[in-house]
């Protein structure tokens, strides 16, 4: 598929547009954060606890989304919060992606024995619940942003290499492969080089898929207290915090989980629009 097709299909792909708009207007909210805001993040003040949202009638330096239980500004904490979630998505998808895409494309390429190893080990990965795991591994560890980075990558590579694997399963046996091994080239320079680029389509779609879900789950992790831990801010953590508020000052738990609704619902679309644009099956 050449660049003018892919360019055309974005601009059709409605899904794509939505998707890019909002994870667009996320990542440079974040970015920008550190030079906008005029709150501390972490610094408390309960005479200027449940402060309702005041949105702009003070400008940037009132309280727009209100304060929470601390006295804590809602909308500082969502803009690092913001950062925190991208930041863990990115290392996560990457890693994952690195790690299942190393196992996949070895299982997929030698079969047999090696084959049925890592795919028991991914089966087995695969049947623990991402919760009880994250109990487990948090309980032996503590709470930290690496313990969690590398539950959320343990759990998440098994999906990485499935699909790579089936891949690579039909095309090692595809006539320039054969070639290549008749002209003497060695087993790595067949995967890596040869083979690896023609499941890529695959891979990045994956990946684009799976940023909402790395945000949701450490969200969710956050909101259970084994993410990342406070005092930092986590949309998981300030919904968790503000539950207990929600009859009478609901604004403490609305703007946290619209945020991650928004994000969550922004790359979602992401990956769809990623997965139509390149999906040759896909008819636009």
């Amino acid at each position: 598929m050449n660049g003018k097709e892919v360019l055309r299909r974005m601009r059709k792909s409605n899904f794509f547009l939505a998707g890019a708009i909002i994870v667009a207007f996320i990542i440079i909210m974040a970015l920008i954060s550190p030079g906008i805001i005029v709150h501390n993040p972490i610094g408390t003040d309960l005479t200027k606890r449940l402060v309702p949202p005041e949105f702009l009638a003070r400008g940037w330096h009132g309280y727009v989304l209100g304060t929470d239980p601390l006295g804590q500004d809602i909308l500082t904490r969502l803009l690092i919060g913001g950062r925190m979630s991208l930041m863990i998505s990115i290392i996560v998808v990457l890693a994952t992606a690195f790690l299942g895409t190393i196992l996949g494309v070895v299982s997929g390429f030698y079969g047999k024995t090696v084959d049925m190893v890592i795919m028991r080990i991914a089966d087995i990965q695969m049947s623990i619940p991402p919760t009880v795991l994250a109990i487990a591994v948090i309980a032996v560890l503590g709470t930290s942003i690496t313990n969690l980075i590398i539950v959320l990558v343990i759990t998440g590579w098994p999906s990485y290499t499935r699909v790579v694997r089936s891949n690579v399963m039909v095309m090692r046996n595809v006539e320039f492969i054969q070639a290549s091994r008749a002209l003497g080239s060695s087993n790595i320079r067949i995967m890596f080089t040869q083979i690896l680029p023609n499941v890529l389509t695959a891979l990045i779609i994956l990946m684009s898929q799976n940023f909402g879900r790395i945000i949701l789950i450490e969200a969710s992790m956050s909101f259970l207290g084994l993410g990342v831990p406070l005092p930092t801010p986590s949309w998981g953590s300030m919904i968790s915090e503000g539950r207990e508020y929600l009859t009478t000052a609901p604004w403490v738990v609305i703007a946290p989980g619209c945020t991650l609704m928004l994000a969550v619902l922004g790359f979602n679309f992401l990956g769809d629009g990623v997965r139509d644009i390149l999906d040759p099956k896909s008819k636009h």
